[in-house]
């Protein structure tokens, strides 16, 4: 029992993946009480069970205690130890669900994980897969995390509820990481995008380009959306279609927005026209909001910089989204680290609106199973 005494402790189901994901890091124990204890159905849900199998997988020596209603979960995190892995996730979530997680753990295993994710590529819930690959991946590069291994790949698509997707993702390890100054986003100088759609007609794909395209003209001319259209085995095993618009600013910044269609059986059909417009006005909002990491990677970019050498890091990000507010508190109860955060008020050369800088000074966090070169 002298174990759990430094073990940090939760209730609710909220936050469930910040929490083990920062437990991984640092090492500490976690125990998670009253996981929806009041619910009619209680305890962990079927996605969040696959999580924590998944978070098995990856690591070497985990203890993991859930009680038999499921509402009490103990962790205690091994060794990241990576390799070869394929996990089956499950469709009620997409696979951004699990590879936002894999993406803050990856650079940090024994050995370069290569990981094959089967489910759901797209949904309403979670960043999509293409999504990530445009603006997750170039941010994990600046901090020195890259090499030709390097790549997440979409083999399958798979649209809610039956899913039926493929995703490849493989990670070199580092040994520590550099620190960031990301400060001046720049200005936006093309917008790339992926309309894609499975078992559906091929039109669908295009009358969402022509749509989403009436509005991002009027703003640039440098904009090229890519259709996709997956057939056979390769495009799952239910119907649907979506875009995913990624901006791209003079100083290598990504900023993304995507919509999917309603899952077959679930909610009123959405005109392909209506998707690409919201979309495309989604991107803009993203624009507004601005930052040099758009509000889906702001959690991963404050991480990375919390795990850097120790040496400054800052990072201006748009407005704070409240799962980002949860994760500060969280590197602070796992890590002690506790941002500077200044406001910069919309001024004359920041358009948009109001930006936060946050400054921290990493705490040295090196691969402790990388033997020095």
């Amino acid at each position: 029992m002298a174990a759990q005494a430094h073990s940090l402790s939760y209730a609710g189901c909220n936050f469930l993946r910040q929490r083990l994901v920062l437990s991984t890091l640092s090492g500490r124990p976690v125990k998670i009480r009253r996981i929806r204890a009041r619910d009619d159905n209680p305890g962990l849900r079927d996605f969040e069970a696959s999580f924590i199998r998944l978070l098995d997988k990856i690591t070497n020596g985990s203890r993991i205690e859930i009680n038999q209603t499921g509402t009490t979960l103990y962790y205690q995190p091994g060794l990241l130890y990576g390799g070869s892995v394929e996990h089956d996730c499950s469709v009620l979530r997409s696979i951004g669900y699990y590879l936002e997680a894999l993406l803050c753990l990856a650079p940090f295993m024994k050995h370069p994980l290569k990981i094959i994710l089967r489910g759901v590529t797209n949904d309403q819930v979670d960043p999509s897969v293409d999504v990530l690959k445009a603006t997750a991946l170039p941010l994990l590069k600046q901090f020195g995390i890259d090499g030709e291994s390097f790549e997440l790949k979409i083999l399958r698509r798979g649209m809610p509820p039956g899913g039926g997707g493929e995703v490849l993702f493989s990670c070199p390890v580092r040994k520590v990481l550099k620190p960031v100054q990301l400060t001046d986003p720049g200005k936006i100088k093309r917008i790339r995008g992926m309309a894609y759609s499975v078992r559906v007609s091929p039109q669908m794909a295009n009358r969402i380009v022509d749509s989403a395209r009436s509005i991002l003209n009027k703003f640039i001319p440098d904009i090229y959306i890519y259709t996709d259209h997956m057939k056979g085995v390769n495009s799952g095993k239910s119907p649907g279609f979506g875009l995913s618009l990624v901006a791209e600013t003079t100083n290598g910044t990504f900023l993304s927005a995507e919509l999917a269609s309603n899952p077959q059986g679930q909610g009123a059909a959405v005109l392909p026209e209506d998707l690409g417009r919201d979309c495309a006005k989604l991107l803009l909002e993203e624009i507004y909001r601005g930052g040099c990491v758009d509000s889906t990677n702001q959690s991963l970019v404050l991480l990375l910089m919390t795990l850097g050498q120790q040496d400054v890091s800052k990072v201006l990000l748009g407005p704070l989204s409240p799962y980002t507010i949860e994760f500060l508190r969280h590197l602070k109860s796992f890590f002690q680290v506790m941002f500077k955060i200044e406001t910069k008020p919309c001024g004359e050369e920041l358009k948009g609106g109001d930006k936060v800088l946050m400054t921290c000074v990493g705490v040295g966090f090196s691969n402790l199973s990388k033997t020095l070169k």
